[in-house]
């Protein structure tokens, strides 16, 4: 099999990094597209400085991408931010910096990555979406909205590049990322971990496999869709449903 070129947006750390390990170790081309650069000792790949904002700048990335290497296989946009505040706290900028990462970033790096995969009549557009995206959660309001919206575009781009690119979302729930960990305290975490079915959260290399499988032929009928890996989460009616609201 030819070596892939696989794209990953926020590879440097948490979720993205964990998926650049993934690939690369079944033997991909990975190319991280971050603001930061990894840690010296979690570098994976090749590493490029690209804002997934800058809607023009990120398409000359990926242009750059496909002129060196000659492909571009796989796309997992994975950059995004996360603020816990309530509804009635968040300001314009805050919702507009949010949205421009979480959805519009999606939106610039998959375009901008199609067109190639369409030339070449192949490949995989993937994003890191959430349970959140399909259940109400307390306190990120924008962040909901943002990942639902991704769901809906993974929809909407599967019927207009099939049959020879496919999109997918994988949906996480709690995961154990330098994010999410941020945001908790010690005690927050045992209220959610004693809330989810499977008693913890996810590793980020469990998401990292998922991605890898989305990407792989034996996922190759599947398109449109999205991978839930909540550890039961959505089937025991969220943690958030079960009375976990941090006052």
């Amino acid at each position: 099999m030819k070596q892939r070129t696989v794209i990953i947006s926020g590879a440097s750390s948490g979720i993205g990094l964990a998926t650049a390990r993934r690939f690369a170790a079944a033997g991909d081309r990975v190319v991280n597209l971050d603001l930061t650069a990894p840690a010296e000792a979690d570098a994976v790949g090749e590493w490029i400085k690209a804002d997934v904002t800058d809607w023009t700048g990120l398409r000359g990335v990926v242009d750059g991408i496909r002129a060196s290497h000659g492909s571009i296989d796989v796309v997992v946009a994975n950059a995004g931010i996360s603020t816990r505040r309530s509804f009635t706290d968040m300001t314009e900028d805050e919702v507009r910096a949010l949205l421009d990462i979480n959805l519009i970033g999606v939106i610039a790096l998959w375009q901008a990555a199609a067109r190639h995969m369409i030339e070449a009549k192949s490949g995989v557009l993937l994003a890191t979406a959430s349970t959140n995206a399909s259940a109400g959660y307390p306190y990120y309001a924008d962040y909901n909205a943002s990942k639902a919206a991704v769901l809906a575009l993974a929809r909407t781009v599967a019927l207009e590049l099939a049959p020879h690119v496919r999109t997918a979302c994988v949906s996480p729930g709690y995961v154990m990322t330098p994010m999410q960990r941020a945001e908790y305290t010690d005690e927050m975490f045992a209220e959610v971990n004693a809330k989810i079915p499977a008693g913890r959260h996810a590793d980020p290399a469990e998401v990292a496999e998922a991605f890898h499988y989305l990407a792989s032929d034996g996922a190759r009928f599947l398109t449109g869709q999205q991978l839930v890996l909540d550890g039961g989460e959505l089937a025991g009616g969220t943690a958030s449903a079960h009375g976990t609201v941090f006052n």
